[in-house]
This record gives structure tokens, sequence and C-alpha cells, in this order.
């Protein structure tokens, strides 16, 4: 069967996340028959480097030999068992391997199915150990502005992508919001630590205002993925975590999208020596392969809980999936992938070279910046480049670089005006040429109208 045929079949029946249904009267689907390494391929033959890791998920490539053969021999002893009573070897040795590998003092998991899933356990977890301990004031949470957590209720109430959340407005819970340190918005010859220092008086103002009402600030570190691949400097979180010690205000630090070296470090934390309350990990977690979440706390946020049975102070989350044994073994495939091949040294390589890529559209009349975090690189287009005046979002320029971009076998997936890349870790120099060529073609061709 051709491109055509399977795309007819899907329309006829599939809702296709974060789409626009009716885009696909006119743009044809993609149906994708294999993966390997950095390529996917359709139907009728075509390639695709993935520039984007399958929406941010994938580490070592698709079809990893390894994590296959992980998960292969795993399923022919268990796939799945309640994790409510029961255990099992994956689940356990997963949260050991996490527990040595998170900053220190993160020495509890409890894990849920997807990256939405981990923050909803986060805030609940947060909100009920107060509870717990004598202060049911604190209910509130404060947030970050341009800030994205996920689209469950309790998720979606604490970002702030309009996009995302405004429809649902009437149904969420109203946090804090205080600016983002976002070094986009930084003065002309300002430094991105110095920029992100001065933007920290809003949040010590919020906390000294509301922290009696607070149950945690949660953060996307370093990197504000899903609001256009904004980014700021570490010392923001080193000021937020001495600020929520002082006004006793729990921190969750959601690296969903930036855990597992997409920063440079294995968690973006580590680049503020600094230990989140919570640790919210997912996407990366697994190579790709599974959906599997985790949350990492303390032992004192456990012991906040721990108590007999009559007191009714258990935390009653659950999924049925929770700490399914086949997305844990590709967890742990992964976490040796990590350790074997030396990766987060390997990604320093990889880094400078998208770098050196993409320097020319520094001076591109339609190119605001150029920015990178680690294996993060994003490119901001705008219709005048010394105002920064954006293109209006109903142009949808950056669906013309998507298209163009298919058209030479390469997937990329902007968020509006912003053009970025993450890809698998397995990406070769010749590739990252490649996907850097396409974007710059693609970008010459969406700001020449």
């Amino acid at each position: 069967m051709s491109n055509r045929d399977w795309s007819a079949r899907d329309l006829a029946v599939l809702w296709h996340p974060c789409t626009q249904m009716k885009d696909h009267a006119a743009l044809p689907m993609i149906p994708i028959r294999c993966g390997q390494g950095v390529w996917l391929e359709d139907f009728d033959g075509n390639r695709y480097l993935d520039a984007i890791s399958s929406w941010w998920v994938n580490l070592f490539g698709h079809a990893n030999p390894s994590i296959n053969a992980a998960i292969k021999h795993q399923l022919d002893s268990l796939e799945h068992v309640i994790l409510a009573g029961f255990t099992h070897e994956p689940a356990i040795t997963l949260a050991e391997r996490l527990v040595q590998l998170a900053p220190p003092g993160l020495s509890r998991c409890f894990y849920a199915d997807n990256g939405s899933s981990a923050v909803e356990v986060a805030l609940k977890m947060s909100y009920h150990y107060w509870r717990n301990i004598g202060q049911p004031a604190k209910t509130r949470f404060i947030t970050l502005g341009n800030s994205y957590h996920g689209e469950t209720l309790g998720a979606l109430a604490v970002g702030d992508v309009a996009l995302y959340k405004e429809t649902y407005a009437p149904l969420l819970m109203v946090p804090v919001t205080v600016p983002s340190p976002d070094c986009y918005l930084r003065e002309p010859g300002e430094s991105w630590a110095g920029h992100s220092q001065r933007k920290f008086a809003a949040m010590e103002a919020a906390l000294a205002l509301h922290a009696h009402e607070t149950a945690a600030v949660i953060i996307e570190p370093l990197v504000q993925c899903a609001g256009n691949m904004r980014m700021y400097d570490p010392v923001y979180l080193t000021l937020l975590r001495a600020a929520c010690d002082r006004h006793g205000v729990h921190l969750i630090a959601d690296e969903i999208a930036v855990g597992f070296g997409r920063t440079g470090t294995l968690f973006a934390c580590e680049q503020a020596s600094i230990r989140p309350d919570f640790l919210c990990l997912s996407k990366g977690l697994t190579g790709g392969y599974l959906p599997l979440s985790c949350v990492l706390t303390t032992d004192t946020l456990y012991a906040g809980f721990y108590d007999e049975y009559v007191n009714q102070r258990a935390f009653l989350h659950s999924h049925s999936y929770t700490g399914n044994a086949l997305a844990c073994t590709a967890a742990l495939a992964s976490l040796d992938l990590f350790e074997r091949e030396n990766t987060l040294s390997r990604n320093h390589a990889l880094s400078a070279q998208m770098a050196a890529a993409t320097a020319p559209l520094t001076d591109h009349p339609h190119v605001a910046e150029v920015r990178q975090t680690g294996m993060i690189l994003a490119i901001e287009m705008v219709r005048d480049k010394p105002s920064r005046e954006p293109y209006p979002w109903q142009e949808r320029r950056g669906l013309d670089v998507y298209r163009h971009a298919l058209t030479r076998g390469v997937l990329l997936r902007p968020l509006g005006n912003v053009i970025y890349f993450i890809p698998p870790y397995v990406i070769t120099p010749d590739e990252i040429r490649l996907m850097a060529e396409v974007a710059a073609e693609g970008i010459d061709l969406a700001t020449k109208h």
C-alpha cells in the first residue's frame, strides 16, 4: 500500500494531537513504515531525518539494537503487573539507578505514565504534604510566564501558553504567574546571567507576598520548550532554590523535555548545583520507546505520608500501567547506553557542530536570534530584525519551513516562527549539516513573501 492509501485510511478514523485536522485536506499525512537511527521511512520509500526526536523523546535513534534486545528479552518473562502490593526487578533497578544519578537527596521514585501525569503527581503530592503536616492553607502554585507543563487540567493550569490554555481557563485553578527570565527579552548588551538575575526580583516579590498560601514553585529548568524554545541562565535556578528554602515553599523541576542530556548535563538542574524537591522525568526516560514517567522526591516528603492506615494520609494516586516492566526495561537499556557510549561527552561535540552549522543564520535579515542550550538549538524568524517585530502568527511562516523540509528529507516541526533542532544523539556531523542547510533554505523561502 502507498502513502496515499494509508493516509486515506488514517483520515477516515483518526484524530491527531495538536492538529487542525482540516489542514490535512491539503497537507499530506506522512505514514511511516519504519525507522533506523535518525531516519524515518514512509511507504513510498521517502526518508526523513528526524530533527525533533519524534516530539523530543528519542535519544539513541529509532530501532536501536540494544534497546530492542532488552525489551525482547523482558517480553519473555514479564510484560506488566500491578504495582500496588506487587513489584518487579525492572521497576526496582530503574528506581535505584535514577536515585544514584539524580541530585543527592532525591531518594524516592513514584512512577506514572507520561509527562503531564508526572506533573499532576508532583502538584498533588506537594499540596497533600502540606495538608498532612498541618498547613492546609498552602494550596497555590507559582509559575513562570510562557511556561508549559502539559495538557491535563492540573498541568495545564500551571502553564502559561495561551494557545493551549485559554480555551480551558474556566476549568482551571489559578496560579500566581511571574515574568519569565527568558533571555530573548534581555536589554542590548545585557548578559544572559545579568538578565536572568534581574528578572528574579519578580519571583522574590511573589514569594514574599504569597508564600503562606503557596505549596510549590514549578519551573522548566533552562529551556521553556513549548514556549518557543526560550532559554535562560542557571543563576535563576540558584536564586530560586535559595528563595524557596527561605520562604518554606517546594520547588518542582519539570525536566520532562530537558532531562537526560538535552541541555548538556544529564539533568538541567546540575548546571545550577541545586536539588529540587520534586524532579519530573519522562520523554527521553525510555529512549523514546514506551510511555513512562517518574517523579523523584525526598525522604522528608515521603515521611509526610508514612503513617497508620486509619489516619488516611497515604498518597492515593495511581495509573493502571504504573511502573510497566517493558517501559522500565527500555529506560534501563537507555541508561546503559549513556554509560557505555560516553554520550554526554559526545553530545558536547555535537552541540558545537550544531552551533557552527547554523552560525551563518545569525546574519540573516529575518532571523532575530540563534540560541542554544546543549543539544537544543532554536532559530527565531521575525518580520523586522532591528525591532524584532514578529511575523503575525496567522501567516504560519513556520509551516512553510516544514513543507520545504519534507521535500528535502528532513522532519522539522516549528513552534510558530521558531525553527528548532532537538535531534537524537546518534546524529552525525554530516546529518547536522544537512539539517541546518535545509532549515536555512526553508527560512529563505518562508521570509521572501
